[in-house]
């Protein structure tokens, strides 16, 4: 016999409709909080209902969702809310069990949200009570609103709301939802992130009609944007160890943007995202977020967000207009690099009106370039002097676009000449002998030399040269850890960092940490420390006052690996970092960059991507000289291209491009050319990288193309490559 549910349906009416109603329900200090929705439940409900209580509590499972009440409830009142979760969830469960209820709710969420908007934007509700939250709360605990049923109209609805949440409703929620286990923040993210899909997928967006002017994405952005935090907090964090900033003094004079009111495109500072200055945490500071941070990107977002547009309400009309640039952890690096290509344009076409216009007034040539003549056996001291130059006199010149001449030689730069620049500069400033860096043989990773001689403009133009390639959109090959990224964002090195860039000496620190025995005893370590330097001296140091008189203990090894790894990475290198960053900062200082990005994105700008997607190369390569995609040969080519392994593709890229990875976006942007050099014969192919050109005979057979090949590309440092 069906079951007569109406009373129930009724009461989820009355209760989950009305804001009032449903603020007062499953309260944690009234034991008849629950108890007008018991009342009215079949009997044989309740019954079955309290048995599974008991079940549940019987087997003690340890996720949240099946913890007993109060156990539940101890976990969350560190976060001041008066909902008792575990009550919620148990009600839901079985409220959800029964699909003649499910109209039920949806129908009860489109009642309750218009007003709940209205009692937001309006009245101000949470600031008087902020039992308010837990409407947002208990909805939210729906596990089924991501199902079609609720994404036409309660769910945006819903969102609208819970955007208009004063931003200290929204850091409550955040602390809340952190502490919860990840199955459910899982799914509160991806309810999110469904609604954007859907509503992004159902709609058409054009020039008229932008993504960014679609209130449910922009809300379930925002809403996301809390789940975003909360799988920060929740995971991992360091929110200290963070780099003191130089402040820059600015000088009472009027700039020129200022005189020509573009002073609101130049901000000064960075923006500070309300909610993250609130809860007092930054994307950077988590080393490992309960969700990974790719899980965040909406792809269908990101293909058909105008970044030319969003970029100017990020910039200009950021009080009107919402940018998605204000929740960077949506954006794909690919969309990121655009608002950061329109910022680099923009100050460029910027520099180079004020150029102009200085020379009407003054009379002389305007320069919309940063022009570098450089002599190629001098290239570090003439780039030097010509850039220490500029970033005294005219800082603002290094966000020019980039024009290398070679003092000598005919050479239009498109930017061939530029790359060729950049890699000469960095082959010879990474060169062992100079002993700027270390570099490890195991890891192929380079440090800073601890007790280099090298003045510290020699570090300040590698930081100057790191921000052009980002700001002339040049990848580079460089090979540093990770941690140098996170410091130039703002970050220490601390410990944990060591695993990738000293991976010897994090293993023993990890030991002496793990040591089950007598610490003192077995290992007799003190709190000096003494290591060789490149030269081969030795260099003892004192990680406290009288080191060597301090034992390292069971008790103080914790702190003697702190101040281990804060002298290899912060201290001993303290003055060359600086300089180096000094450098970073004269190209990047006003742009987005340490606001859109992470230092992993950083340094995909910076080096490109180890992912290689070969077919996506052919697809783009263009042919000259007498070649074609249908050319027998160049079918071959890509046969054995293809048939390389990991290693021999990356060599063969190094050979045609200076570079083993992959630029921002992937090998399809790369513009390379394969142009015929000849007809058979025993000569190797070669390559011009800075044209990422490769000049290939018309070898007789596919053997001898991929012998050829293989041999030029095995041996191709400082040679063949033009």
């Amino acid at each position: 016999m069906a079951r007569d549910y109406s009373a129930l349906v009724r009461v989820i009416g009355r209760v989950f409709s009305n804001a009032e109603a449903l603020m007062k329900s499953f309260r944690k200090d009234e034991s008849n909080s629950t108890d007008n929705l018991e009342s009215c439940k079949p009997a044989d409900m309740k019954k079955d209902e309290k048995q599974s209580e008991r079940s549940s509590e019987k087997t003690g499972a340890s996720s949240a969702a099946s913890l007993p009440g109060e156990a539940l409830n101890e976990v969350f009142d560190a976060c001041e809310v008066t909902v008792d979760i575990g009550a919620v969830r148990r009600v839901y469960d079985r409220l959800l069990s029964i699909d003649q209820l499910q109209g039920a709710l949806v129908n009860a969420l489109i009642y309750l949200t218009p007003n709940v908007e209205l009692d937001l934007e309006y009245l101000d509700v949470y600031e008087t009570n902020p039992d308010y939250l837990n409407i947002f709360i208990i909805v939210m605990e729906n596990s089924n609103l991501h199902s079609p049923e609720y994404l036409e109209v309660a769910l945006p609805q819903f969102c609208k709301a819970m955007s208009k949440l004063p931003v200290t409703a929204l850091a409550r929620l955040t602390k809340l939802w952190s502490k919860y286990d990840l199955p459910h923040i899982r799914r509160m993210m991806e309810t999110f992130q469904q609604l954007i899909t859907f509503t992004v997928v159902s709609n058409e967006y054009d020039g008229e009609n932008l993504v960014n002017d679609d209130e449910t994405v922009v809300a379930a952005t925002q809403c996301l944007q809390v789940v975003f935090f909360a799988s920060i907090l929740g995971g991992d964090v360091d929110i200290e160890h963070n780099e003191e900033d130089e402040e820059d003094s600015d000088s009472d004079e009027l700039t020129l943007h200022e005189l020509l009111g573009e002073e609101r495109l130049y901000k000064k500072g960075p923006r500070i995202n309300p909610l993250e200055k609130e809860l007092g945490v930054r994307p950077m500071d988590s080393i490992k977020p309960l969700i990974p941070f790719e899980d965040f990107i909406n792809e269908s977002l990101n293909d058909v967000i105008e970044m030319d547009k969003d970029f100017t309400f990020f910039k200009v009309n950021a009080e009107t207009k919402f940018s998605f640039q204000t929740c960077p952890f949506i954006l794909s690096v690919i969309t990121k690099n655009q608002g950061l290509y329109y910022d680099n344009r923009i100050r460029m076409y910027s520099e180079r009106r004020l150029t102009a216009l200085f020379s009407m007034v003054q009379g002389q040539q305007p320069n919309p370039y940063l022009k570098l003549k450089v002599r190629r056996d001098h290239i570090i001291d003439d780039a030097l002097v010509r850039l220490e130059m500029i970033s005294m006199e005219n800082p603002s010149d290094l966000k020019k676009q980039l024009y290398v001449e070679f003092e000598g030689e005919q050479g239009v730069d498109e930017g061939g000449v530029s790359k060729e620049f950049f890699q000469l500069v960095l082959e010879e400033i990474f060169n062992p002998d100079i002993g700027m860096f270390t570099y490890d043989n195991d890891t192929k990773l380079f440090w800073f030399n601890s007790s280099s001689l090298e003045t510290e403009a020699q570090y300040t133009l590698i930081g100057i040269v790191l921000g052009l390639a980002i700001y002339n959109n040049c990848i580079l090959d460089v090979h540093f850890p990770m941690v140098v990224y996170r410091k130039l964002m703002g970050k220490k090195g601390t410990y944990l960092d060591l695993s990738d860039s000293h991976p010897v000496l994090y293993q023993s620190l990890k030991g002496v940490l793990e040591y089950m025995g007598n610490v003192e005893e077995d290992m007799m370590m003190t709190f000096q420390i003494s290591h060789t330097d490149l030269f081969g001296n030795p260099v003892i140091y004192d990680l406290k006052e009288q080191g060597d008189q301090i034992p390292v203990t069971k008790e103080n090894r914790q702190e003697f690996v702190d101040l281990y790894a804060d002298y290899i990475l912060n201290k001993s290198v303290e003055r060359q970092f600086k300089a180096f960053k000094k450098g970073f900062l004269m190209v990047t200082n006003e742009s987005p960059l340490k606001y859109l990005f992470r230092p992993e994105e950083v340094e995909l700008l910076i080096c490109g991507s180890r992912k290689l997607d070969f077919e996506a190369l052919e697809k783009t390569t263009e042919y000259d000289g007498g070649y074609s995609k249908d050319s027998q040969i160049i079918k071959d080519f890509w046969e054995v291209v293809h048939s390389f392994g990991e290693e021999q593709k990356r060599l063969f890229l190094q050979f045609t491009t200076g570079t083993d990875r992959a630029p921002v976006g992937g090998l399809g942007k790369l513009k390379m050319i394969i142009a015929k050099n000849g007809s058979d014969t025993d000569r190797l192919p070669t390559s011009h990288t800075c044209f990422n050109a490769l000049l290939l005979p018309e070898y007789s057979s596919k053997e001898k193309l991929r012998e050829r090949l293989l041999k030029a590309i095995t041996y191709a440092k400082g040679f063949g490559m033009l």
